[in-house]
């Protein structure tokens, strides 16, 4: 299984009120991990917003739908009154 972490860029318009014509355009960055499942997947996850999580056939289509489902996910969030994101924290460990 092969695994990576990788910080993805993201820029947005979906649902976001705020200024440039009635939508909030932000550019917000997320640390991801990337892993491939045992049918040779890519699973791509953002530990920063619990429950999104993305895959496809290739590295760059399962990043592609990682950028399409953190905006559908930062979207139903601020819909419901949900904060974007939870609070992350980078560990040492020694093994």
């Amino acid at each position: 299984m092969e695994f990576g972490a990788g910080s993805m860029e993201l820029g947005t318009e979906s649902g976001l009120r705020g200024s440039r014509g009635g939508v909030r355009v932000c550019r917000m960055k997320f640390v991801t991990s990337i892993t491939r499942d045992e049918d040779g997947m890519w699973i791509v996850e953002c530990p920063a917003i619990p429950g999104c999580v993305s895959q496809g056939a290739t590295r760059a289509k399962a990043l592609e739908n990682a950028r399409e489902a953190i905006a559908a996910c930062l979207e139903v969030r601020a819909e419901r009154g949900m904060p974007l994101t939870v609070e992350t924290e980078e560990l040492e460990v020694v093994a």
